[in-house]
């Protein structure tokens, strides 16, 4: 196993002294800061190595709504541009791509770019469509869900034949499943309601695990480092466990176990708490997913920024070591967010004596 650390790490390492001497060699200092939001944002391509031009990257389709029509066309049409000096033309319209977002061109300006932006140079002028587009992270969300069907079918279809899993694989996940439904599901919701809510929850995990290992690979894609994605997976949280609370659980919420005189206070704290429960599930994760990535970034950045071969013999070993606890921290979040979100669950499923 810790081969496979070491070996993933390394081909990581290379990947930044690919760009950090390629950037070098075309009169360009090393930009930290750009290297690594280049490794942790969405974009409309796959990036594999190699920079500019002469990079290899994977197309994906770009699909937009404007006007009440659909445009679509591959990314590689952007030549790899995105500083909005390229045009793509469709249906008559133009697109450009600044910090891979797609906008209306404008007229081109004195620095041979399409964009607008504001004095104080933060702000894009330009309009965008509405972008529909198979992104990186788009890809590789279809990938572990794949990943998902093709391993959990086949463990289903092999209890259904000889009630236990023939792959390695299989087995070796049997544990886990059970372990998360005795130990996380049946504790928080009971008995009687896990049956209901274990392929839900147990999604959950998978998913947020699968996704969270899959990005530490080197140039994949930081889905769960991506607040939409964990917003989107908070929302799921909250659309299911309100339209499954029970009377107790609304009577907690609007008739609270205080003096009536307080309720003024306390109903709107208390519908508040239905907000930052899945507010705090879509931080967490987020921020310790990303910041474990920038963590690694900036530790092997060190070394092109002091442009000393010493300083690797401080930031490698370190950024191994946070590399590796990463692998920990993967399955850690996932189960966290699992829990919590079963706990939620249970606490909508009260009845009213119990609150």
């Amino acid at each position: 196993m810790y081969r496979g650390v070491i070996v993933i790490f390394l081909v990581l390492l290379n990947s930044l002294v690919l760009k950090a001497s390629e950037g070098e060699s075309k009169g360009k200092k090393f930009n930290a800061v750009e290297t690594i939001m280049h490794h942790i944002q969405d974009a409309h391509e796959w990036h594999l190595f190699g920079e500019g031009e002469t990079s290899a990257t994977l197309p994906l389709p770009v699909i937009l709504y404007t006007n009440g029509n659909l445009v679509s066309f591959m990314s590689s049409e952007f030549h790899h541009d995105d500083s909005g000096k390229h045009i793509v033309e469709k249906n008559g319209q133009k697109f450009v791509k600044y910090h891979e977002k797609i906008y209306y061109a404008r007229e081109i300006n004195e620095h041979g770019s399409y964009i607008e932006s504001s004095k104080d140079g933060h702000t894009v002028l330009n309009d965008k469509p509405i972008d529909f587009s198979i992104t990186k992270n788009v890809l590789a969300i279809f990938i572990s869900a794949i990943i998902m069907l093709l391993v959990f079918t086949n463990m289903a279809g092999a209890y259904k034949k000889r009630f236990m899993p023939k792959s390695t694989l299989g087995k070796a996940l049997e544990p886990l499943i059970l372990y998360i439904r005795d130990n996380v599901i049946i504790p928080n919701i009971g008995e009687k309601n896990a049956t209901a809510f274990t392929p839900f929850l147990l999604t959950v995990f998978f998913f947020i695990w699968i996704n969270n290992l899959l990005g530490l690979l080197p140039g994949s894609a930081n889905v769960t480092g991506n607040i939409a994605v964990t917003m989107v997976l908070a929302l799921i949280t909250l659309v299911v466990t309100n339209i499954n609370g029970k009377s107790g659980y609304w009577s907690h919420i609007f008739t609270p176990h205080v003096p009536k005189l307080l309720y003024p206070i306390m109903i709107p704290v208390e519908i508040m708490g239905i907000l930052t429960k899945p507010f705090a599930l879509m931080m967490r994760l987020f921020a310790n997913i990303t910041a474990g990535h920038i963590m690694i970034l900036s530790l092997i950045s060190l070394i092109f920024i002091f442009k000393s071969e010493y300083v690797a013999f401080g930031s490698i070993p370190l950024a191994l070591f946070v590399y590796t606890l990463e692998l920990l921290v993967a399955a850690l979040q996932a189960y966290i967010f699992t829990v919590l979100t079963a706990l939620y669950i249970g606490m909508a499923l009260q009845e009213k004596e119990h609150h």
